[in-house]
C-alpha cells in the first residue's frame, strides 16, 4: 500500500466521505417513507490487491459501490437494483458467487420472508428461495463454504440454505428450530470454523450438523432439523438481542435499550474440540432455567458457570432504538476493532490490542525491580495541565491523532520538560486510561478509543461493514445516509466530505 502511514498499526478510521441519497417514495405510504439503509456488506472473494466493494440495502434499494484510495470521490456506483415486488421491505444481505464462473451473488432478504439472490454483473435476479413463514432480519454466509447462508426470521427459526445447484430441487438443508427458539429472531453469525452458529433475540449457540453426510435417501433430500442449541441464555442482556458475533470461541453481543457491548464466553466451549452430538444439547423441560449448556451442564447437585461476562463496552447515545449493529474487523495479522454507530451520528471504535497493550506498560510501570523507565504507547496519551493556572485539557480523543504513528512510543509523566524522566502519572490520567483500557473493571463499561461526529444531525447507525483488508469502514442508517471512514492513508486535505446520489 504505497500511499500507508509507516508504523500505523495502531491506526483508527477517520472520516472520508459520505453519500446521500434523495428519498424514493414513489412506492411508499406517507407512514412508510424510504429513508433508511439497514444493512451493509463488503465482499469477500476479492483479491487483497483488487479495490473492495460494497452493497447497501434499503426497503426497495440496493446499492453497490466500489472505493479507491486513488479517485476523488473515492466510491463509484457500480450496480444500482430496485426491488419491485409489492410485498418487499428488505433489510439484509449477504455475498456469495457462482461456484462456476465466480461471478459476484448477493443474497437479500427483509419483510416478504424470501431470499433473493442477484447476479451482480448482470443486474438479474437468478434465484428466490422460500420456506420461512416470517419476516427474515438476517442473512450470513457461511466462512467456510460460501454456497451456505444462514437466515435468521420472526417465524423462531434459522435456515441453512445450499446454493450448490445440486440441491436446487431442495435447496433449505438444515432447519434450526423447533423448541430451541420461543420468540422471533433478530440476528445470526457463523464462527470462522463453519460448525457453529449463533442466533439471538436471546443468545443461542447451534451446533450445526455435518451437512456433507445427510441422508440421500428420498430425492431431494429433506432439511435436517436440530430441535435445540448446545447453548441458550436470557441472562447476559436485560434486553432482545440484536447483534451478536463470534471473536474467535468468545461472543460480543448487543441488546436493544442498552448502551453497552458485552464481550463473554460460554464456559467449557472450545472449537478445538469435537463437535457434541445432538442427543447432548440441554431440551427446555426446565423452565426456570435461563442459561442452558452443553458445555458445563448443570446436574441435580450443581450447577457450574456456565458462562462469564468478560468486558463491556460504552455504546452512550443508543437510546431506545432498534435493530442497530456493530461489526469486529478480526484478521489474524492486524488489530482486532470494534465498531459501532450510535443513534446521534457518533460512530465510536475500539482497538482490543490497546487494551492489552495498556495493562502490560502498567505492569511494567508497577514493576519495582524496573531499571528504566517505562515504553508508554503513543496512543496512551497523558493529561496535560496547560500554563499559568489554565483549565486541565485532554487530547482529543474525537481525532484520536496520536494513534497514527504507531510505531513510536515515549515514557514520562505529564509534567512536560521532564516527560522522558518522571516515572509517575496523576490520578486524572491513571482514571482516564482505566477508563478507556482497564478490563479487570468488568461492571465499568470501557469509553471508546476514538470516536467521529458527523455534521448529520441524529443520523442512526444501523450497520457497520469493514472492508476484507480492514482499510475501510462503513456506516448506513438513517437518512439515506452511508458514511465511508478510512485508515492507514495519508490525510488529504482536499478529500471531499459529501456528495449526494439520486437514486432513479
Amino acid at each position: 500500500m504505497p500511499s500507508a502511514i509507516a508504523n500505523d498499526e495502531w491506526d483508527l478510521p477517520r472520516l472520508k466521505a459520505s453519500i446521500g441519497f434523495e428519498d424514493e417514495t414513489r412506492y411508499s405510504s406517507v407512514y412508510d417513507q424510504d429513508t433508511e439503509f439497514f444493512d451493509v456488506k463488503f465482499y469477500p472473494f476479492l483479491e487483497a490487491t483488487e479495490d473492495p466493494v460494497f452493497a447497501a440495502v434499503s426497503k426497495k434499494h440496493i446499492v453497490i459501490y466500489r472505493l479507491s484510495n486513488t479517485a476523488n470521490p473515492p466510491y463509484e456506483l457500480i450496480r444500482l437494483l430496485r426491488d419491485d415486488d409489492d410485498q418487499a421491505v428488505n433489510c439484509s444481505c449477504t455475498w456469495s458467487k457462482d461456484p462456476e464462473t465466480e461471478i459476484p451473488w448477493l443474497c437479500v432478504a427483509g419483510r416478504d420472508a424470501k431470499i433473493k439472490i442477484y447476479d451482480v454483473f448482470n443486474g438479474s435476479l437468478i434465484k428466490t428461495l422460500v420456506g420461512h413463514g416470517a419476516e427474515i432480519n438476517d442473512l450470513a454466509t457461511c466462512p467456510t463454504n460460501p454456497l451456505l447462508i444462514a437466515s435468521a426470521s420472526d417465524d423462531t427459526s434459522v435456515r441453512i440454505w445450499s446454493l450448490d445447484p445440486s440441491d436446487d430441487k431442495q435447496p433449505c438443508v438444515a432447519i434450526l428450530g423447533g423448541e430451541g427458539h420461543s420468540s422471533g429472531l433478530l440476528t445470526a453469525a457463523f464462527h470462522n470454523g463453519g460448525r457453529y452458529l449463533l442466533s439471538a433475540g436471546h443468545d443461542n449457540c447451534w451446533t450445526l450438523p455435518d451437512l456433507s453426510v445427510r441422508p440421500r435417501d428420498k430425492n431431494p433430500p429433506p432439511p435436517v432439523i436440530v430441535h435445540y442449541p448446545h447453548f441458550f441464555t436470557s441472562e447476559v442482556h436485560s434486553g432482545i438481542v440484536d447483534c451478536v458475533a463470534f471473536f474467535g470461541d468468545l461472543i460480543l453481543s448487543r441488546a436493544c435499550h442498552e448502551d453497552i457491548i458485552v464481550l463473554w464466553r460460554i464456559e467449557g466451549f472450545s472449537s478445538q474440540d469435537p463437535p457434541p452430538p445432538p442427543s447432548s444439547a440441554p431440551t427446555t423441560s426446565d423452565t426456570e432455567r435461563l442459561t442452558r449448556s452443553a458445555f458445563a451442564p448443570a446436574t441435580a447437585s450443581t450447577c457450574p458457570p456456565q458462562y462469564t461476562r468478560m468486558i463491556q463496552f460504552h455504546t452512550p447515545g443508543s437510546g431506545h432504538q432498534f435493530y442497530m449493529r456493530f461489526r469486529l474487523y478480526h484478521d489474524k495479522e492486524k488489530h482486532p476493532v470494534l465498531a459501532f454507530g450510535n443513534a446521534h451520528s457518533t460512530i465510536f471504535f475500539w482497538d482490543l490490542a490497546r487494551l492489552t497493550g495498556y495493562h502490560a506498560f502498567m505492569n511494567e510501570l508497577d514493576n519495582p525491580d524496573r531499571q528504566e523507565p517505562a515504553h508508554r504507547p503513543s496512543w496512551l496519551q497523558p493529561i496535560v495541565h496547560k500554563q499559568k493556572g489554565d483549565p486541565v485539557s485532554k487530547v482529543k480523543d474525537a481525532e484520536d491523532r496520536d494513534s497514527v504513528i504507531s510505531g513510536q512510543t515515549g515514557s514520562g509523566s505529564d509534567i512536560g520538560p521532564q516527560a522522558n524522566t518522571v516515572t509517575h502519572y496523576t490520578p486524572e490520567t491513571l482514571d482516564m486510561w482505566k477508563g478507556k483500557y482497564d478490563m479487570t473493571r468488568v461492571d465499568e463499561a470501557i469509553k471508546a478509543h476514538s470516536q467521529s461526529t458527523i455534521t448529520i444531525k441524529d443520523f442512526i447507525g444501523r450497520q457497520v461493514a469493514w472492508s476484507p483488508q480492514g482499510d475501510w469502514c462503513v456506516v448506513v442508517g438513517s437518512k439515506n445516509l452511508a458514511v465511508i471512514m478510512n485508515r492507514w492513508q495519508k490525510k488529504d486535505k482536499d478529500d471531499k466530505k459529501s456528495s449526494t446520489t439520486k437514486v432513479l
